[in-house]
């Protein structure tokens, strides 16, 4: 059975009834439940086809039907779900997937209790553990080496194991859900746990009862319940996207929370985060490719300067960091990359993915719902160090500030604390005083940040859980079975739900800036396309708008909008964009004339002045190019880079001599491959053939060309040899020379 195929034709179907193609979405499902072990779904199925002809045979017989509109609402719905039942029913069988295998225990549990149907909380398997623990004390905190703490974990793990696993919840989870919201029994690291489990199965299975109860939770109004239930919500939101506006008592209830406007902020922090996820794997290969490697290699210098001695605060009262700039002297750009993940990580960047990737091989995360569970500083995990000799006294303060920082995430505090006991004494003893620093500041920062940013807990407890949930979705053993929420270009912004809660001109426009300031222009330009008509004289926004176009290569579009902004507010920047576009159409008067307009406005600017240059050089006028080389040379006397135009202009006006004294200055830096065709061309239009061949020679020895590359440059090039006095017929015999000493 091919499991990816019943995925996709499930996809499909729901596609087709968003876009109401009713008959092509029936089509797929007959084929799906073909394959089904279960008959009745061929019944249900003949149902729909003969509802759907008979009000298809009225409408065409101009039957008016005051019913007809709420009908058709109803049978798009019974469709959906419907093809939701035939694939559960697909994977259960023959997937042969973890999730399946655990219900299909849990189902074989519950027959064992007599009652095979759940209709009501007194049915569930695990009743009698439930009224067990409702009837003790809310402040008991069993020992967790006792028998009642055992059972107590037992209960968890079934509850969570029904909501996630249950397709459609009845009476039973409805009043257990209750329970566990309205008895206090619950501890909110558990009711948190549960959060997920409903969020997972809403993912799993669509129903909108679930989706109620994310929203009971939610406005419920407990820290760390709340940031997840809004977080389940919106994720599943904006994944059954299509299938929102078949559902108008939902769509209400989100519209009516959408006139709060701590909802609507709650939104807008929950979706900048998720869309933060997409820079996660371009950090962890910045982190693994770029930065560690260059750290490893500074290693001895490190450790001497961070004498852990020296750089931590002898005075609980000092605050005294160690001097990154001094440490990456010799390495500024290690220390700048430093400098913008620091940064990143304070915008809520997940920073520590590579870093955390390897430390998911403990047996804690093989059980499916410790990847969801909050940490929390009396977890049976951080009981573990306590018999540490070495961490078994600071246990206290470690787990408290490891509780208590905001820029790792509870499944990476986990990695960290069972990973603690491996270290080496000397390793333990210096993450002891590191977090009773860190326990300090987050102490003393925490109250002044929270006074400043009302939102700063409410975004940290949202920042963490979706870090927890994107490292499920990416590390976690048991990933092929879900469908990755994170993958692709996470565009909550364009769902329903947004439009539905949030300003969207306002969110929209923070959004679009976001996306420009992180480079990705395709979500940028959507969003300033929608802006223009509601602010048609705002100089800034076409000027954005342009850029963008112009870096997803659309230039003939980039300057349209260059156009209109700068009709009104003329500008050099923009005169340069628009140059910069009709160079890569090949418009070189046209750039040349819009590069002198900003020349007028800001003659003294360098890169105003070179690209004059590049202009008057597209246009082979190599005199007046030179004259805007020389004034780059004069203000900019240490730049080599500028030395390579001024030759090639003097090489291509004849004038050798003044030609070689650039090329020779040039020498000095690092020749390029093109650099030394140009040396070669040189040596051949100055008679010496042995000479310009080892030059071409090197070219292509040095890797950044190959034969063919070569020949292609060349071949461009041949015009300007010939009119500088080659003898044409040389060029095919050098050519091949150069060919056979290469090979």
């Amino acid at each position: 059975m091919d499991i990816n195929k019943i995925t996709e034709q499930h996809k499909k179907v729901c596609r087709l009834v968003s876009d109401r193609k009713i008959k092509q979405s029936l089509d797929i499902l007959r084929d799906m439940i073909a394959l089904s072990s279960t008959g009745d779904f061929r019944d249900e199925f003949d149902n729909i086809i003969l509802t759907y002809r008979n009000m298809l045979r009225y409408t065409l017989e101009g039957i008016k039907d005051p019913e007809r509109d709420r009908i058709y609402l109803k049978l798009k719905q019974t469709i959906l779900g419907l093809a939701d039942r035939v694939r559960q029913d697909i994977l259960s069988h023959y997937s042969g997937w973890h999730t399946y295998w655990v219900k299909q225990q849990a189902e074989k549990e519950q027959k064992l209790t007599g009652r095979n149907i759940v209709e009501t909380v007194d049915d569930l398997m695990f009743k009698p553990e439930l009224d067990e623990w409702l009837k003790l004390t809310s402040e008991i905190n069993p020992d967790p080496e006792s028998e009642l703490s055992r059972k107590h974990k037992q209960i968890i793990k079934k509850i969570f194991n029904h909501l996630w696993l249950t397709d459609y919840y009845g009476e039973a989870e409805n009043s257990l859900i209750r329970l566990i919201r309205e008895s206090g029994k619950f501890r909110w690291h558990e009711s948190g746990l549960f959060v997920s489990a409903i969020t997972l199965s809403a993912l799993r299975v669509w129903q909108t009862a679930k989706l109620y109860h994310l929203i009971d939770f939610y406005t419920d109004r407990k820290p760390q319940i709340m940031e997840r239930a809004i977080s389940g919500l919106i994720l599943n939101l904006h994944y059954y996207n299509g299938r929102i506006l078949l559902y108008p008592d939902l769509v209400s209830r989100i519209r009516e929370m959408g006139q709060e406007k701590e909802f609507r902020e709650h939104c807008r922090i929950v979706v900048l985060q998720a869309i933060r996820s997409r820079e996660t794997e371009g950090l962890s290969r910045k982190l693994h490719d770029e930065i560690l490697p260059k750290v490893a290699k500074l290693k001895p210098r490190i450790e001497e300067k961070l004498d852990l001695d020296n750089i931590l605060p002898k005075d609980k009262n000092e605050e005294k960091n160690p001097d990154w700039s001094e440490v990456f002297g010799e390495s500024e750009e290690i220390y700048r990359s430093m400098e913008e993940l620091t940064r990143l990580q304070m915008e809520g960047a997940d920073v520590y993915m590579s870093a955390f990737a390897n430390l998911k091989h403990f047996d804690f995360f093989k059980d499916f719902q410790n990847w969801f569970v909050p940490f929390y500083p009396d977890h049976e995990v951080v009981n573990e160090i306590y018999r540490d000799e070495i961490l078994g006294p600071g246990s206290n303060e470690l787990a408290e500030a490891l509780y208590k920082t905001p820029f790792i995430c509870n499944s990476d505090k986990f990695s960290l604390i069972l990973n603690l006991k491996y270290l080496p004494s000397s390793q333990k003893s210096m993450m002891l005083k590191v977090f009773r620093m860190e326990l300090e500041g987050l102490l003393q920062m925490e109250d002044d940040e929270v006074s400043s940013d009302p939102y700063r807990n409410f975004r940290i407890h949202v920042t963490q859980y979706l870090q927890d949930i994107y490292r499920f979705f990416k590390l976690s053993p048991y990933r092929r079975e879900f469908e990755d929420i994170f993958t692709g270009k996470l565009d909550i912004y364009n769902s329903e739900f947004f439009r539905m809660t949030c300003d969207v001109g306002e969110a929209e426009a923070m959004l679009a800036d976001y996306f420009f300031r992180k480079n990705y222009y395709e979500d940028a330009l959507n969003l300033f396309l929608r802006q223009i008509p509601e602010k048609p004289s705002e100089a800034q926004l076409y000027e954005k708008t342009g850029y963008c176009f112009q870096q997803t290569g659309n230039y003939e579009e980039a300057l349209k909008y260059y156009e209109r902004a700068e009709l009104i507010d003329r500008k050099a920047w923009t005169l340069k964009k628009s140059g910069y576009c009709l160079r890569r159409l090949g418009r070189f008067e046209e750039a040349l004339d819009f590069y002198l307009q900003a020349g007028e406005i800001e003659p003294d600017n360098i890169h105003t002045i070179i690209m004059t240059g590049h202009c008057y050089l597209d246009l082979k006028d190599y005199e007046s190019a030179l004259k805007y080389y020389f004034k780059v040379e004069y203000h900019d006397p240490g730049n080599l880079k500028i030395l390579r135009p001024i030759a090639y202009c003097y090489f291509a006006l004849g004038r050798f001599d003044e030609s070689e004294k650039y090329y020779e200055r040039l020498s000095a830096g690092k020749l390029n491959a093109h650099d030394y065709i140009n040396k070669g061309h040189l040596a051949l239009c100055r008679g010496k053939k042995k000479e310009a061949t080892e030059y071409y020679r090197q070219s292509i020895l040095s890797g950044e060309i190959d034969k063919e590359e070569f020949m292609a440059i060349f071949a461009e090039d041949q015009p300007l040899l010939v009119s500088l006095g080659v003898n044409p017929d040389d060029l095919p015999i050098l050519i091949d020379y150069i060919l056979f000493i290469i090979d």
